[in-house]
């Protein structure tokens, strides 16, 4: 293997995906199996199975775990089961989320709720906890999934954009504390994609076009697109880069008029 192969390669490291059994978090694993890593999906969807045995026929390492991120008490049995089995956890994508867009002066508790603890605590719950195994291994790469919400405000979708601008800034604070241990944390902060949370937006024709015409390549983003720099920033190519934001959005933010 030549010397770009390595810097690039995840063979032997171990990696954990939430959200992946469809959309951005299912493009996330696969980039990850097919540069060599094991990676255990998690969803609560029950379609991970099926989405975990398509990659099994095509000879990779993948392993599921239905799983309510939710329900917090479940979160570190899953962690040490994972550590168990491999004596390693390397990489952790915190991709799972959830969007309810209501009128912002009838926004209902729950909604707020459950985008808190899915988009936020979840992730900052399983940083903690595979944090204390990648320092045993001499570090790891913990990615979380923002989005343009981080940066920018949508209409009636209070919680998810302040869950979102929280993630980017949790992950900022947790490369500054981690970082002795050579543990690396990233956002990746993608626009708007073809995925299952956008399928009423992209079946619209006019939202369709309104938000292709937002961007700079004209277009909306593949959940594929996110491939490539997920790896870059599980790899050693990445090694000395953290706490950063970077956005997959087809230029959106650098749009002006």
């Amino acid at each position: 293997m030549s010397y770009i192969e390595n810097l690039f390669s995840l063979n032997q490291k171990v990696a954990i995906v939430t959200g992946s059994a469809r959309g951005n978090g299912k493009a996330i694993a696969e980039a990850l199996l097919r540069a060599g890593a094991k990676v255990y999906l998690v969803d609560i969807l029950k379609e991970v199975v099926e989405v975990c045995d398509e990659f099994k026929k095509a000879n990779l390492l993948a392993e599921y775990e239905i799983l309510d991120l939710a329900n917090f008490n479940e979160l570190e049995p899953f962690i040490d089961k994972v550590y168990s089995e491999n004596l390693r956890i390397d990489i952790l994508v915190n991709n799972a989320g959830v969007s309810y867009s209501e009128n912002i002066l009838d926004y209902p508790e729950e909604m707020w709720e459950n985008t808190y603890n899915i988009n936020l605590k979840a992730p900052y719950q399983l940083s903690k906890l595979v944090s204390r195994y990648m320092i045993e291994n001499d570090g790891g790469s913990i990615i979380n999934i923002t989005s343009l919400n981080s940066e920018l405000a949508f209409p009636n979708n209070p919680a998810y954009v302040t869950s979102k601008g929280a993630l980017k800034q949790m992950t900022k604070s947790f490369a500054l504390d981690l970082g002795k241990f050579n543990i690396r944390c990233n956002n990746i902060g993608p626009g708007y994609m073809k995925t299952e949370m956008n399928k009423a937006s992209w079946e619209d024709l006019d939202k369709r076009k309104a938000r292709s015409e937002k961007t700079v390549l004209g277009r909306w983003g593949d959940p594929k697109d996110l491939a490539g720099l997920v790896v870059f920033l599980s790899s050693d190519s990445s090694s000395y880069l953290t706490g950063q934001d970077i956005y997959v959005d087809g230029g959106w933010l650098i749009k002006g008029i």
